[in-house]
C-alpha cells in the first residue's frame, strides 16, 4: 500500500488516501476527488493530468520519459518536479507520495 497526500494547489486543503500498487496515480487522485481531468485519459496527448510530486518516495518513481518530458512542456507551471498523474504507476517499493496540485491546466485538445 502507498500513502497518498494530496495538497491543494493554494496549500488549503488536504487529503491523504492508501492506494494499492498497481494503480496509476491519475486513478487514486480521481476516486480522492482531487482536480485532475486526465482527458486523454493516459494517452499523453494533454497536460490536464499534470502534478507536483513534492515529498514521500519521489526519488523512487522511475525518471519521466522523453514523450512525457515534451507534454509537461504545456503544463501550466511546471517544473523539476512535474509529473503526469497518468504516467505514475505505483509499486511496492514507494510507501508514501506527497502530491501538490497545480494553479491551472491547460488542454491543447480543446483549442
Amino acid at each position: 500500500m502507498t500513502r497518498v497526500r494530496f495538497v491543494s494547489a493554494d496549500g488549503t486543503k488536504e487529503s491523504v488516501v492508501e492506494a494499492q500498487a498497481g494503480a496509476r496515480l491519475l486513478e487514486v487522485a480521481q476516486a480522492d476527488g482531487q482536480p485532475l481531468e486526465g482527458a486523454c485519459e493516459g494517452a499523453m496527448a494533454c497536460s490536464t493530468c499534470h502534478v507536483l510530486i513534492i515529498g514521500g518516495d519521489a526519488a523512487r518513481l522511475p525518471p519521466p520519459t522523453e514523450e512525457e518530458e515534451d507534454m509537461l512542456d504545456f503544463a501550466v507551471g511546471a517544473g523539476r518536479n512535474s509529473r503526469l498523474a497518468c504516467q505514475i504507476r505505483l509499486t511496492d517499493d514507494i510507501t508514501a507520495l506527497e502530491v501538490k496540485m497545480p494553479s491551472g491546466v491547460v488542454n491543447m485538445g480543446r483549442r
